[in-house]
């Protein structure tokens, strides 16, 4: 099987349109990961969560991000900005009841969860274990505790990442080692690599492997539904990737 990971989609309409497409060119897509932050910055979250709700394939987790859980919460002191929490409070005053039902009802309440994919053990977290809304997996680490699992999904960063870490374990077959695959899909609607496209992964769960995706889109179209409702910083960033 192949699965769509997909995460920090932002409100971007546009960025999310171009990623469905171009996953709909790719056979075998069975199932897809959400790792949080469908809304806020962008102008269209409702339209994006409508999207997500329509999205062909099984949804296999979906985790609320650091936006949904302030946006929910009503609480936004852990944004590092003014600018960030006047977005936040901006988003939650325009979203409308079917985004409030959707994330109640199909979205997780935490930021993690693990699960089954294929027999093997995954853990999807929207940040880390440390800090599940708004920490991140920094892989120059050894990060003993994901040892458990056969795959770790997160996101948060905006920043795409894909390894491998062996632990020691007691399995003479395997030369007593132990594989986590870690898996960040990127952002599709806000990515910060200095690369503007949106950005998501595609796994393959049978060959282990894992393409990085970039799909076009019409940014200046996104960027026209900015008319001073946030600071403009999350318009102009789109140009640019940052």
């Amino acid at each position: 099987m192949k699965v769509l990971i997909m995460s920090d989609i932002h409100g971007n309409k546009e960025a999310l349109e171009a990623v469905l497409s171009e996953a709909a060119g790719h056979a075998g897509v069975g199932g897809c990961i959400l790792l949080g932050d469908l809304i806020d910055y962008g102008m269209h979250s409702n339209e994006v969560i409508q999207m997500i709700k329509n999205i062909p394939y099984p949804v296999l987790c979906n985790i609320s991000g650091n936006h949904e859980n302030a946006v929910m919460r009503d609480t936004y002191s852990r944004f590092s900005s003014g600018r960030g929490r006047e977005s936040a409070r901006y988003t939650r005053s325009v979203l409308d009841g079917a985004s409030w039902d959707y994330m109640h009802r199909e979205m997780l309440s935490s930021g993690s969860k693990e699960f089954e994919m294929d027999g093997k053990k995954c853990l999807a977290v929207h940040g880390s274990l440390e800090d599940e809304y708004w920490g991140s997996i920094r892989l120059e680490g050894r990060l003993p505790e994901y040892r458990a699992y056969d795959y770790v999904f997160s996101g948060h960063s905006h920043l795409p990442h894909m390894a491998e870490k062996y632990y020691e374990c007691q399995d003479a077959e395997r030369r007593n080692k132990k594989k986590v695959i870690f898996i960040n899909p990127g952002s599709v609607g806000q990515p910060r690599n200095l690369n503007p496209m949106a950005q998501f992964a595609l796994l393959d769960t049978e060959k282990e492997s894992v393409l990085f995706a970039k799909a076009e889109y019409n940014i200046a179209a996104e960027q026209a539904a900015y008319h001073g409702q946030v600071d403009r910083f999350y318009r102009d960033r789109l140009e640019w990737g940052i």
